[in-house]
């Protein structure tokens, strides 16, 4: 990425100790990522001391609707979303909305990040973060 060019986008990825999923205003992802059976049913836990958070190692970029040259807003998308064990995202859904095509920008985008998962000692865990996406218009 290049940082401070007009047009690009800034990724930070934000991770909270304590996330509420039943915040109003709340939209599931419509198509979340694939996970395997067994990582849907390992437990979840929110990252606090002792848990070393998850680290992107691989990021993709939302990308504007064809035809329209680029994104027509500014501002920020929230995603929260479950990294497990094995580091794929699961449950990738909208926090705090921008637009509902740039929210659904964001999530398909987020749904093909790869993470290293955190930890607790050596042992990985899923856990839950939330994500913000900044968008800047052209």
């Amino acid at each position: 990425m290049r940082g401070g060019r007009r047009g690009t986008l800034r990724f930070v990825l934000a991770m909270a100790f304590a996330f509420a999923f039943a915040a109003a205003g709340v939209c599931p992802a419509q198509n979340a990522a694939q996970s395997s059976p067994q990582d849907s049913d390992e437990p979840v836990v929110d990252l606090g001391p002792g848990i070393t958070p998850p680290r992107v190692t691989h990021q993709v970029s939302p990308v504007p609707d064809s035809g329209t040259g680029g994104f027509r807003l500014s501002g920020v998308v929230l995603i929260g979303l479950v990294v497990g064990s094995q580091g794929l995202p699961r449950e990738v859904h909208v926090v705090k909305s921008l637009d509902k095509d740039l929210d659904r920008n964001a999530v398909e985008a987020v749904q093909q990040w790869r993470f290293e998962p955190a930890r607790k000692g050596d042992k990985p865990l899923a856990v839950r973060v939330t994500v913000e996406i900044r968008f800047r218009d052209l």
